[in-house]
């Protein structure tokens, strides 16, 4: 075996739905209980308001929302995970944070074509454990250059 197909990989796994997703843990500042949000006027759809986080206000973006996926009511499980994008930080509402993985990445296969497009390139590969399915997301590529500029205004 290449030393690559040995690379193991560290993710943040979480829900959104019944679908689980994963994100390089290297990203993630922290992981918080959904906070109270001050909603911004004029907001783009996703973008739920901002947060005060221990004396730093961050925008706060509801990632169901952001890829077009169904709403649900925020419960107990909801959480925002905190990363650092492009220098920016940004909070990202998901339905419940499972666990931290560590995997190998040759479990993992580039997306499907079907969604590999240009729309879609922030899915980075798709990664298959035991009867499940975790899509992985390369958190620098959800937010478009014109939806950062807005998130720089916040």
């Amino acid at each position: 075996m290449s030393e690559i197909e040995n690379k193991i990989i560290q993710l943040v796994s979480f829900k959104l739905g019944k679908e689980e997703f994963g994100v390089d843990i290297l990203k993630v500042q922290e992981i918080n209980r959904m906070l109270e949000i001050t909603e911004l006027p004029n907001a783009p759809e996703f973008v739920e308001g901002i947060v005060n986080l221990r004396g730093r206000i961050i925008p706060v973006v509801d990632l169901k929302k952001r890829l077009h996926l169904p709403s649900k009511k925020h419960d107990n499980s909801t959480r925002i995970i905190v990363v650092e994008l492009h220098g920016k930080t940004v909070g990202f509402i998901v339905d419940e944070v499972s666990e931290v993985l560590r995997i190998k990445s040759n479990i993992t296969e580039p997306p499907p074509e079907m969604v590999a497009g240009i729309e879609h390139d922030y899915i980075t590969a798709v990664a298959k454990l035991n009867e499940r399915l975790l899509i992985l997301l390369d958190l620098n590529k959800i937010l478009t250059i014109e939806d950062r500029e807005v998130l720089e205004r916040v």
